[in-house]
């Protein structure tokens, strides 16, 4: 069993608990790790704006920590320097704002400092997005967004069940070359197919001298599989979708059990 220098810790339904809070005892267990050498990198859809209050209260910062941001399609170091970043293609950005009509869903894209929505009518899910992860919403007319737009992720919102018939419908001409993933049960999200998780996490860990052996990672969701199959310790939350709970090799408690503290203590710690 090879040593755990490196945990990929994904943010929402995993770090943080049912309440969206982030646990003292996890705040404790993040820091006993890191005490131990252990790098402590967060892992997330968000963008770095969405990630900074918890690097914060985890006490990471400075240019040698990383945080990979944007479902992989960044990775910045913790002073907010972009190490690697994987943009959207503008005639994506086109083709995707156009399949949102068929498939009856909004549309929203973000750079690293905006989400800019093409539908007047904002989604809820938007605006709750919006402040989550503490990024400003510019509403826009398609035609006003160029292909000097640098975006980072293009995403399909609606209520879960209109996801779910929209998930067979995406046509290949799309999927052939960006990565989807669905983060959340109303978010469906593209990036490029270089982004993932897993891929910049791989990088990341290899920039490092480490290997997959030395890396755990502890999810909840379709976005986190790249990660939860690269890692040598690949660790699903209690309350994980079952197709995370299938691929992982450890199961933890849920985020309302503080899982995450658990899964350090019992699998990184031992």
């Amino acid at each position: 069993m090879s040593e755990i220098k490196l945990i990929a810790i994904d943010i929402d339904g995993t770090l943080l608990n049912e309440e969206n809070i982030l646990a003292q005892e996890t705040i404790d267990a993040v820091t006993e790790a890191r005490n131990n050498g252990i790098k402590v990198v967060l892992c997330t859809g968000r963008p770095l704006t969405g990630v900074k209050p918890y690097l914060k209260k985890l006490n990471i910062s400075g240019n040698d920590e990383y945080a990979i941001t944007f479902n992989g399609a960044q990775v910045q170091d913790a002073d907010a320097n972009i190490i690697e970043k994987f943009d959207l293609d503008y005639n994506d950005f086109v083709g995707l704002e156009k399949l949102s009509h068929k498939l009856n869903t909004n549309f929203q894209i973000e750079t690293t400092d905006y989400i800019y929505t093409t539908n007047r009518d904002l989604s809820p899910y938007s605006v709750a997005e919006s402040y989550l992860v503490r990024m400003p919403i510019r509403v826009r007319e398609p035609q006003e967004i160029t292909d000097e737009t640098e975006i980072v992720k293009a995403m399909l919102i609606a209520d879960p069940d209109i996801i779910d018939k929209a998930i067979p419908n995406i046509p290949e001409s799309f999927l052939d070359h960006l990565t989807m993933v669905r983060s959340e049960p109303v978010f469906l999200e593209f990036v490029n197919q270089k982004a993932s998780k897993g891929a910049s996490l791989s990088k990341l860990a290899t920039r490092l001298g480490l290997t997959a052996d030395n890396v755990m990672a502890i999810g909840d969701q379709g976005n986190d599989i790249s990660m939860v199959s690269y890692a040598g310790t690949g660790v699903a939350m209690g309350n994980a979708s079952d197709e995370l709970k299938k691929i992982a090799n450890k199961i933890t408690k849920t985020n309302k059990e503080n899982g995450v503290a658990y899964a350090i203590r019992n699998f990184a710690l031992k």
